[in-house]
């Protein structure tokens, strides 16, 4: 792939970024408002936080790399996520959890691919705040995954989505463990 075609790819990647972290702050907004358990919304309401820093730092991106945000993108993104905030006030506590984790797991794949463009086109500093983004949004995937392991509903959204699968296994892995010890 020469230069160009990496420049573009890498814009295109911040671009859908950027837009992708307005609706993430948003949708998170409404997500930790609509949580009893304290902790829980806590934690969700830090990472609306993070979400919007990493809005900022794509933004500088872009900006240093002449190009900016797409404003349909950017309205699409605004809706979605304020419908997904409002909505997480009536789908219960599972399914935003759930889709959140979810979520979190496209980005750490869409920050990584950007990154190994950042580094193709001989930009480390963008390639080292990509990767840093990358880590962040890994925790908050981990955090989601972690909240809903062991829920009744996982093995069954898990199928349909296909995410969440590890958390079924290692859920089966301490069931396996006693057993064979206790065959012992």
């Amino acid at each position: 792939m020469n230069q160009e075609a990496h420049r573009h790819h890498l814009i295109h990647l911040l671009q859908g970024a950027y837009s992708g972290e307005l609706a993430a702050g948003l949708a998170y907004r409404g997500h930790w408002k609509s949580v009893k358990n304290e902790n829980e919304r806590a934690s969700i309401r830090s990472i609306e936080l993070e979400e919007w820093l990493h809005r900022k730092r794509v933004g500088a991106m872009l900006a240093s790399l002449s190009a900016r945000p797409r404003r349909l993108r950017e309205g699409k993104m605004w809706l979605i996520g304020r419908t997904i905030g409002a909505a997480c006030h009536l789908i219960g506590w599972f399914l935003p959890m759930y889709f959140a984790g979810r979520l979190e797991s496209g980005n750490v794949i869409e920050y990584e691919t950007a990154a190994s463009h950042a580094a193709a086109l001989d930009l480390p500093e963008f390639e080292a705040d990509l990767l840093m983004m990358a880590g962040v949004e890994k925790e908050h995937e981990v955090f989601f995954l972690s909240v809903v392991t062991g829920h009744r509903l996982l093995s069954l959204v898990s199928w349909f989505f296909d995410w969440g699968k590890p958390a079924i296994s290692e859920q089966a892995l301490p069931t396996e463990t006693a057993s064979s010890e206790a065959a012992d």
